[in-house]
């Protein structure tokens, strides 16, 4: 392997290894002096790299500076912002509903409660003459369930009797707002 001709070999030794610069990777251009340009050392010129670099720098700081001078002197006093009126205006919506076509409304009356039997339904009935018997009730569309004569239906109503087709619900057995509940028609 040939020296470059960088190195230098004292006079009177012709063995290569035995010379000071006989290292391949110090008589290799660095990665810095590749980026440098055409200075060959000695020459006194400066290399370009570190120039570039510094140019860089200067001119984000140079940015930097800029952004946040405009950011401060950007900026327009702060202005109040003016008072709301205290008193804003209401529409009556029975006039603007007037106005867009609706006909007067009739005085509505309190809505009328459906019948408390109404909640119920019989499903089916056992029972025999002089015996107590048993309903099967529906509440309200839940999944129906057995009640037993004298049982509690639901809160304080009662199952007071069973007949063939129907069963009598109530607080009590004479209370005048006692209802029947009757098996639905069979179809034939």
């Amino acid at each position: 392997m040939a020296l470059p001709e960088t190195a230098s070999v004292p006079a009177g030794q012709d063995d290569p290894s035995r010379c000071l610069d006989h290292n391949a990777p110090m008589l290799k251009p660095s990665l810095f002096a590749r980026f440098s340009g055409p200075s060959e050392r000695g020459s006194g010129a400066l290399p370009l790299a570190p120039a570039a670099v510094a140019a860089l720098l200067w001119l984000l700081a140079a940015l930097v500076c800029g952004y946040w001078l405009l950011h401060i002197w950007g900026r327009a006093p702060l202005t109040p912002v003016a008072a709301i009126a205290s008193n804003p205006l209401q529409a009556d919506a029975t006039m603007v509903a007037r106005a867009l076509g609706a006909l007067p409304e009739a005085p509505v009356s309190a809505p009328v409660a459906p019948p408390l039997s109404s909640r119920f339904r019989l499903i089916g009935l056992v029972g025999q003459p002089g015996q107590r018997g048993a309903a099967l009730i529906e509440i309200d569309g839940q999944p129906p369930r057995p009640v037993s004569v004298g049982a509690v239906v639901e809160g304080q109503l009662l199952l007071l009797s069973v007949d063939r087709r129907a069963a009598r619900v109530g607080v009590t057995r004479d209370d005048p707002a006692a209802f029947e509940l009757s098996l639905p028609e069979q179809k034939e």
